[in-house]
């Protein structure tokens, strides 16, 4: 058992670090850190992806259903509760809201998945990946996305407008709710990382077969994804400010433990048994997005809470993921 979590969460937490040490040292700076991202998410990860999806049996694949309504009500409805806590109960700006609940909500499955995932799951562990990707892609992260702009439109000077790009996504003008929200939906869609899974399901599900010689090709770069990804997020942690209070603290403990205890007592009550509970399980077990950071810089909103949220459940999912992968062995 100790050496399947340290199997797993080790290369983690060394990569992450290097990365860390690395920006510290001067090495590299966020600059390198988004290119690092950038080729992560339109190459290396939809390679990935598409490689571990199209490597499944058409049977093992349309058995996930309950997969992906559990990763679906687990990751939309952490969001959707946290959100309407922290603006009305807690009386945050909604752009502040919308960053806590991505930080609660979004596991960080498309830059620790590959090494964790990977490695206890094998070539399947691209499914959970695949479908977490497609969730967090298609809803809370365009949704956040949308509240941050509209938010920070209104918020005049306090808010600096965004001209970077993260992951596809560019910031607009102020436009009506639902016309904004549908062109971020559509920018979603033709992200490589959103239609190459979704290719691979439809090959998959089609009964073509492609030849392991081209999967093969294709994964080469798809095993750096993982690695690389960390390691640009070490970069991008060590130049955020680490602040630590009770809000901080909430955010850590409703991604790290609360999500996916919620998960395992909900799957476990229904009647679920392994694989499906142990993948929805340790993939809303993983650490929040670094690109909640990416997101708060941009914007200007919470940075020293987003950067220490992030940095303390990456640090902590040591701990948490370690019990949660002892739970459902």
């Amino acid at each position: 058992m100790l050496d399947t979590i340290l199997g797993a969460l080790l290369p983690l937490v060394v990569t992450f670090l290097l990365g860390f040490v690395a920006a510290w040292r001067g090495d590299f700076g966020p600059k390198d850190a988004s290119i690092l991202n950038r080729m992560v998410l339109l190459y290396a990860v939809p390679l990935m992806l598409f490689a571990g999806t199209v490597s499944t049996p058409r049977a093992e694949l349309s058995q996930d259903i309950p997969l992906l309504i559990a990763l679906c009500v687990a990751i939309v409805g952490v969001y959707g509760v946290v959100l309407m806590v922290s603006r009305f109960a807690c009386r945050q700006r909604m752009s502040t809201s919308a960053l806590a609940a991505l930080t609660a909500s979004a596991p960080a499955v498309l830059f620790g998945g590959p090494a964790v995932l990977g490695y206890l799951f094998g070539a399947t562990g691209a499914i959970p990946i695949a479908i977490a990707a497609l969730v967090i892609k298609l809803t809370v992260l365009p949704v956040t996305i949308l509240l941050l702009t509209l938010d920070t439109a209104d918020g005049g000077s306090q808010a600096k407008r965004p001209a970077a790009q993260d992951g596809g996504y560019l910031a607009s003008r102020p436009a009506p709710f639902l016309s904004v929200l549908v062109a971020k939906v559509a920018e979603t869609v033709k992200e490589p990382i959103v239609w190459a899974p979704l290719l691979a399901f439809a090959v998959v599900l089609s009964g073509a077969s492609i030849p392991q010689l081209i999967v093969h090709s294709l994964s080469t770069l798809g095993h750096a994804s993982g690695g690389v990804a960390l390691f640009a997020s070490g970069i991008v942690l060590a130049s955020g400010t680490i602040k630590v209070n009770w809000y901080v603290l909430l955010l850590v403990l409703l991604k790290n433990i609360v999500q996916p205890a919620l998960v395992l007592s909900a799957l476990r009550w229904l009647g679920y048994g392994n694989p499906i509970v142990s993948e929805a399980v340790l993939t809303t077990a993983m650490p929040a997005m670094p690109v909640v950071i990416m997101l708060a810089v941009q914007y200007r909103v919470a940075e020293a809470e987003a950067a220490s949220a992030v940095f303390l459940s990456v640090i902590g999912s040591v701990v948490t993921m370690g019990a949660f992968i002892a739970l459902t062995s």
